[in-house]
């Protein structure tokens, strides 16, 4: 008779399994469904390969383009930001190199030049490309912040890194890091935490 009672009741146990696996399950489903239908990506692949991928098939045709105009300095700059932009350092310092030889002085030209041969170990050098870069254009705000990175990050001078911010916070009081932080802001949270 007592079974016959709780014939059709399932146990406590097994409820919470079954909700537990159900939730988890749920759970999996939304994650693989937001991968895979989430913009800037392409099944699950990451954007970054997706711009890799892209970038190759321009790459061919910008470097077809510099054999076709070799003495065009627009040819080997886009050559140099198609390298840059698929983390190529070393190929793009060249492309660089080339477009300024082709046309000297061009600021931008030179601070992607001075970000290469930082990506690249050399911080050295891309200190004097910075320097160049302002000097062909002293109010050149990216430059100013690119020397100043290199300066603490790299070669761990905080005066020199500091003094070069200065000098481009004099030029925009407003500046910013790439993370849309005021460039003042992040020097006093540089130096309260180096307190």
């Amino acid at each position: 008779m007592e079974k016959e009672k709780y014939a059709g009741y399932v146990k406590k146990e097994r409820v919470y399994i079954l909700i537990t696996a159900s939730l988890l399950i749920g759970f999996l489903s939304g994650v693989v469904l937001a991968v895979y239908k989430s913009p800037g990506t392409n099944g699950g692949q990451s954007s970054t390969v997706t711009q890799q991928q892209n970038s190759g098939h321009d790459l061919v045709a910008v470097e077809r383009q510099v054999t076709v105009t070799p003495n065009d300095p627009g040819a080997w700059v886009h050559l140099g930001n198609a390298y840059f932009d698929i983390y190529q350092p070393t190929k793009a310092i060249k492309a660089y190199e080339k477009a300024i030889e082709l046309a000297p002085g061009n600021p931008d030209v030179l601070t992607d030049l001075g970000v290469m041969y930082r990506r690249d170990g050399q911080s050295d050098q891309a200190l004097l490309v910075f320097e160049q870069a302002i000097q062909a254009a002293p109010t050149h705000e990216q430059a100013r912040l690119n020397k100043g990175v290199v300066l603490l990050y790299d070669k761990k001078d905080q005066v020199k890194a500091f003094q070069a911010w200065e000098e481009l916070i004099a030029i925009n009081p407003m500046a910013q890091i790439p993370s849309g932080q005021l460039l003042k802001d992040f020097m006093e949270e540089l130096q309260e935490n180096n307190q």
